[in-house]
């Protein structure tokens, strides 16, 4: 009979809440505006012959390169930032080598090192989920094939500063460093700016959030050019679709519209912090587009409260990515600000109702 790898049979499978999805979506950190309307126009623009053909990657990894200041030897277009994990994985990771992620974070790193056979060693984040950068360097052995830390990260929003990445890559020359810059427009830095990277440094990059083309799946791979041949042996010539690749060079050219959004992004965070410190609930600072609060017992209560007012939020309370340190934890997407002000008058309705009850706390 066939059967699966021992080490696919293990794994548990990552199934995002995608069903019913109806109403402000602030639950997986997408845009809540869209896209650039020169990518709409381009869009709309493609004829049978585009789609007829296969699609070309390379002319577009030369857009891509030059937009990061980067030769286009030293990147990769990816279906988004998940593929980018999953062929450093598939490049690097032998079964029983061992793979270092900080947790609570991105669930897919465990899972595509796993897949491999590799053995993952979670590192727990430090207090308010600060980089445990000592924790993990103590953890780096001759065995150690990847490190995976996104920046921000996601749940938490918490940020590291590049020079801690950078010793991290310096002090795992054998293993591969990802540097997972999902969120990096909200962040405004990046680890790219820092000049001279290391050869076992890897930076991925999505056009899902700040662009608002999740629905495209394309994202940027980036490293040292000998490496990245290395990943182009296990990467399909075919893995971005003709429609992506189209759209691409408008959303790179159009950084006016992508600048504005993050802006309002921005000050949305700021006012969702505020109010959360009004209302007296516990967050966690955020450098991306959203924020992660600890609603405590009443969290899925709340998330349903939410979505009956026609607002989606993630609830991270039992997310196998996650620690025990979520529980009780809800993640809030900021989107627009008359997004952000939507959310923000639900939250203050829900929260009232619910301390009336005694299930959430002040």
């Amino acid at each position: 009979m066939l059967e699966a790898r021992t080490a696919v049979k293990s794994l548990h499978a990552y199934r995002p809440p995608l069903a019913g999805r109806q109403g402000l979506r602030l639950d997986f950190n997408e845009s809540t505006i869209g896209c650039s309307p020169r990518v709409l126009a381009r869009l709309r623009s493609l004829d049978a012959e585009v789609l007829a053909r296969y699609p070309e990657r390379e002319p577009m990894e030369r857009h891509a390169a030059d937009f990061l200041g980067l030769n286009a030897a030293q990147v990769l277009l990816t279906n988004g930032v998940d593929e980018a994990i999953h062929l450093l994985c598939s490049t690097y990771l032998e079964p029983g080598d061992e793979a270092i992620i900080v947790v609570p974070t991105f669930a897919l790193y465990a899972i595509f090192a796993q897949a491999e056979g590799a053995r993952v060693i979670e590192v727990l984040s430090d207090e308010n989920f600060a980089f445990p950068l000592e924790g993990l360097l103590s953890r780096i052995s001759q065995r150690t094939r990847l490190i995976a830390v996104a920046n921000p990260n996601n749940p938490t929003g918490a940020a590291v500063a590049g020079e801690m990445l950078l010793r991290v890559a310096r002090a795992a020359p054998q293993a591969a460093v990802l540097v997972d810059e999902a969120y990096v427009e909200f962040h405004g830095e990046t680890i790219l700016d820092s000049g001279g990277l290391p050869a076992n440094l890897f930076v991925a990059r999505t056009f899902s959030k700040a662009y608002g083309l999740a629905g495209l799946r394309i994202g940027i791979f980036a490293g040292d050019a000998g490496q990245m041949a290395m990943v182009r042996r296990v990467a399909s010539p075919y893995n971005v679709n003709a429609v992506a690749l189209a759209a691409l060079p408008e959303a790179l050219r159009d950084q006016e519209y992508v600048e504005h959004y993050v802006a309002e992004v921005r000050r949305g965070r700021e006012m969702l912090e505020r109010e959360l410190s009004r209302l007296g609930l516990h967050y966690w600072p955020s450098r991306a587009n959203f924020v992660l609060v600890r609603i405590g017992a009443a969290h899925a209560e709340f998330v349903q409260a939410l979505r009956t007012r026609g607002i989606l939020v993630r609830d991270r309370s039992s997310d196998r990515s996650s620690d025990e340190r979520c529980e009780g934890c809800v993640r809030l997407t900021v989107g627009s600000e008359e997004h952000t002000r939507t959310l923000i008058g639900a939250l203050r309705d829900v929260v009232e109702r619910l301390r009336e009850r005694r299930e959430v706390r002040a």
